[in-house]
């Protein structure tokens, strides 16, 4: 048999350590109470927990996906929209082509147009986007195209083959002699193998012909930009720059009539290659906003499971909450009231 001692201290010491514990408690609960979520997930799902970290990693994941989602969508934006600037303006050089065709001064109505399209082709394949240029293939940081003035590198290459081909510059007053057989060959020649590789990637053109991919989904890559190096700019180039630097002011009618028919075949095909680009990257797009879908969807399914293993009941969490509140306080009375015994007030 054993004799239990009862004194004020035993008493107090219990009391506190029920205040400590209580008190320990009550920040989990009111943690719980506000968050809605275990204060301690992993002690109170056991050997669930791993199941628990897949679950957000998998959403953690998607939402990564959807964040660069939005940055491609961006981009094919502003690569769509380019595209189609490019298109529209085409079409509309192309009528002031034909028009020009048969005009007396046909050379000086159509040259300020074609120097003002060959810049503005430039600058629309040197456009970016978040700090990385979207026409320049995988080498996003160096503009693709090189702006067509005088020393640049693909001036000066048209310049070394016209005189090569007639033995003048394109401002001599030779020009006015040259013969529609002669512009023929020197179009279809040197002058063409300027806008092909290799010529259109030493002289003109540090785009690679390989674009940027990105995962759009946890199963799809697709293509999500678009190269300099596309046949339809460079169609649109060669036309824009024949008719704004080889002289044609100066060139009889006959001749004239060669570089514009040149011109009316290139521009005519670039408007279906920037046609079908801007078909391709729609599709693209769509594409990406489809899969961005799928991937919300995807990550509310996953969410709704890890609430379902993480979430406890507001109403119990706050009970507890209030329950053990009220013993910390009646805890703490009752060990003033002990602190108040002593026996010198029974002496």
């Amino acid at each position: 048999m054993s004799a239990n001692y009862i004194s004020s201290y035993m008493l107090t010491s219990a009391l506190r350590f029920s205040i400590t514990n209580n008190q320990s408690l009550l920040s989990k609960a009111s943690k719980e109470a506000t968050t809605g979520r275990f204060a301690d997930v992993g002690l109170q799902l056991g050997a669930a927990t791993g199941r628990d970290v897949s679950l957000r990693a998998d959403m953690s994941y998607i939402d990564q996906i959807v964040d660069t989602n939005e940055l491609v969508s961006g981009r094919l934006d502003v690569i769509q929209n380019r595209v189609t600037q490019l298109g529209t303006t085409a079409q509309d050089f192309l009528k002031n082509l034909i028009a020009a065709r048969d005009t007396d001064g046909g050379a000086r109505v159509i040259l300020p147009s074609a120097t003002a399209n060959l810049q503005d082709l430039t600058g629309a394949l040197n456009v970016s986007y978040n700090g990385s240029y979207l026409f320049a293939g995988i080498d996003t940081t160096n503009a693709p195209v090189q702006n067509y003035t005088a020393g640049s590198t693909s001036k000066n290459a048209v310049d070394a083959d016209f005189f090569a081909a007639f033995g003048f510059s394109q401002s001599a007053a030779g020009v006015s002699g040259i013969t529609p057989a002669q512009m023929q060959s020197f179009l279809n020649g040197s002058f063409d193998a300027e806008f092909a590789s290799p010529a259109w990637n030493s002289n003109r053109s540090s785009a690679t012909d390989q674009v940027l991919s990105s995962r759009i989904s946890t199963t799809e890559v697709v293509d999500t930009s678009v190269s300099a190096n596309q046949p339809g700019f460079r169609k649109l180039a060669e036309a824009y720059t024949m008719l704004s630097d080889l002289g044609n002011t100066n060139l009889s009618k006959a001749t004239f009539q060669v570089v514009v028919d040149k011109a009316i075949s290139l521009v005519s095909g670039a408007i279906n290659d920037l046609a079908v680009l801007g078909g391709s990257v729609g599709a693209i797009h769509q594409r990406v906003s489809s899969a961005t879908d799928k991937l919300k969807l995807q990550h509310d399914i996953l969410n709704n499971q890890v609430v379902g293993m993480e979430n406890v009941d507001p109403t119990e969490a706050s009970v507890r909450v209030n329950t053990l509140q009220t013993q910390i306080n009646t805890a703490l009375a009752l060990t003033a009231q002990l602190q108040k015994m002593s026996l010198i007030n029974y002496l």
